[in-house]
């Protein structure tokens, strides 16, 4: 049975939260990630699109631009109040 957009969105940000810090995904990143993972029965680049706009959407993950787009877990600024 495929996955939803939603399990995959979890998938994927599990897998950028455990990354934090040490590398940024690109958006294609992290569907080739998924569909290596989980086989391309389970899962095809517009699961993964899908999934990647819940996970933007829900405000989970953002995007940043550092010479390319990213996909990050949003992260405060140091002089953030609380």
């Amino acid at each position: 049975m495929a996955m939803t957009p939603e399990q995959l969105a979890d998938a994927m940000f599990e897998l950028v939260k455990e990354y934090q810090g040490k590398k940024k995904f690109k958006a294609m990143d992290l569907t080739k990630s998924m569909i290596e993972k989980f086989g391309e029965a389970e899962c095809d680049k517009n699961l993964c699109k899908q999934a990647i706009r819940t996970l933007m959407d829900s405000g989970r993950c953002v995007y940043t631009y550092f010479g390319g787009s990213f996909i990050e877990v949003p992260h405060k600024e140091g002089a953030a109040n609380e």
